[in-house]
């Protein structure tokens, strides 16, 4: 979802990402070599690894290397992996990590995609995360999960990533049976990615088979704190037309508080529940002011953690397996982000003056097969099934100024 600036250095940012995806087409090269890290923790079975074998064998990574070693020492070895790319001054096109340990001990994989993040030779390439947890209190054990993934990887070779998981998980929904059971993936990706040995031939292609029944009422909440944020004004009036003409009913309001912001979401849920006629779609857009962890500021400078206004809608029985849009414009810290951005306007990244300790988040898919509160085993229940939720700044980063 593009949102409006105003500005004549936002316009410039635009005109930047514009060129970037014009020379690229859209899709990301990855002509250079494909390189692999799997990290495994003891207790992971050697059938979750021989699967793993199998999906890097499908996606095109060759040559990889594979560690067993203690969660503890997993930032480690990531550090080395990402010195050696930057040493071996081979064009890397795609960079894949897999990360096996038992469940509840992957804490904090933050650290590690920013360490990835690093990776000079890995600017504008991108960047894939794999976490995986197994034992009593995993949801799918790894080796079932990337069972099912090679073999989607092997019966579509010419699907972008995005086809391919999206296929995945409509598999996995579906052999849930009451438990609904859904992977979480965070993406910055600027483009297509497809790492299939042949052309990509998207239009040849239906895509998962498995589609979401638009056919009843689309419903869409904005809320837009406009003081102190130029252009927010243009920006509500270009969503509140787009979401019109995606066929949404729309609701704005304007300057909310913080306990507004929590009201307004639960009195959205009420009118969905006691909505007559079948609900298929909701769309929540939240913009304003963000805090250095990410809170929303409301318009009278208190905070409300966004989390909450996702789990309100996630309580929706109305809902309960339809799609929930989230779209949060705001800052979520205080740090700006280089990104990666070509050389026509090198004055444009020095006016960023992003100190080269803090790495682009750009270019990052992580996909959580085990996340915390993806099991949903009651109609209406806390889970992060069914949920998109788009930020227009990665974590600790600002949108601009």
């Amino acid at each position: 979802m593009a949102f409006l600036v105003s500005g004549t250095l936002q316009a410039a940012a635009q005109l930047v990402d514009a060129w970037d995806s014009l020379g690229r087409k859209g899709k990301y090269s990855v002509q250079g070599s494909r390189a692999a890290l799997i990290l495994c923790s003891p207790g992971v079975s050697a059938r979750a690894v021989a699967a793993m074998d199998g999906v890097l064998q499908a996606l095109g990574f060759e040559n990889y290397k594979k560690r067993q070693v203690l969660v503890q020492s997993f930032l480690e070895e990531l550090g080395l992996f990402r010195e050696q790319l930057d040493v071996q001054g081979v064009p890397v096109g795609c960079a894949l990590v897999v990360l096996m340990a038992p469940s509840g001990q992957l804490r904090q994989p933050q650290l590690l995609v920013k360490e990835l993040s690093h990776c000079g030779s890995l600017q504008g390439c991108p960047k894939i995360f794999l976490l995986l947890s197994s034992g009593l209190k995993a949801a799918w054990e790894p080796e079932a999960f990337l069972l099912h993934l090679g073999k989607i990887c092997s019966q579509h070779p010419h699907w972008s990533l995005l086809q391919l998981l999206t296929e995945l998980f409509c598999r996995i929904a579906e052999e849930s049976a009451e438990n609904t059971y859904c992977p979480i993936f965070r993406t910055s990706f600027r483009g297509t990615l497809c790492l299939g040995d042949g052309p990509w031939r998207p239009e040849s292609d239906p895509g998962p088979s498995t589609q979401y029944d638009l056919s009843g009422t689309r419903a869409a909440l904005l809320l837009a704190v406009f003081q102190d944020r130029l252009g927010a004004r243009h920006d509500v009036t270009a969503l509140r037309d787009l979401c019109q003409a995606l066929g949404f009913k729309v609701t704005l309001r304007t300057n909310p508080s913080a306990q507004a912001f929590r009201e307004e979401l639960a009195e959205f849920r009420k009118k969905l529940d006691t909505h007559k006629g079948p609900v298929s779609c909701a769309l929540v857009a939240l913009m304003a002011h963000g805090g250095p962890q990410g809170q929303l500021l409301g318009a009278d400078g208190e905070e409300v953690q966004p989390e909450v206004l996702v789990q309100e809608l996630s309580c929706c029985q109305a809902l309960h397996g339809h799609p929930k849009i989230f779209l949060f414009q705001a800052c979520r810290g205080g740090y700006r982000d280089p990104g990666v951005g070509p050389r026509a306007l090198p004055w444009y990244r020095h006016w960023l003056r992003a100190p080269p300790a803090i790495p682009t988040q750009a270019d990052v898919l992580q996909i959580h097969a085990d996340a915390p509160g993806s099991l949903l085993s009651t109609p209406g229940g806390s889970g992060q099934a069914d949920i998109l939720t788009v930020y227009a700044a990665a974590e600790g980063q600002q949108t601009g100024v």
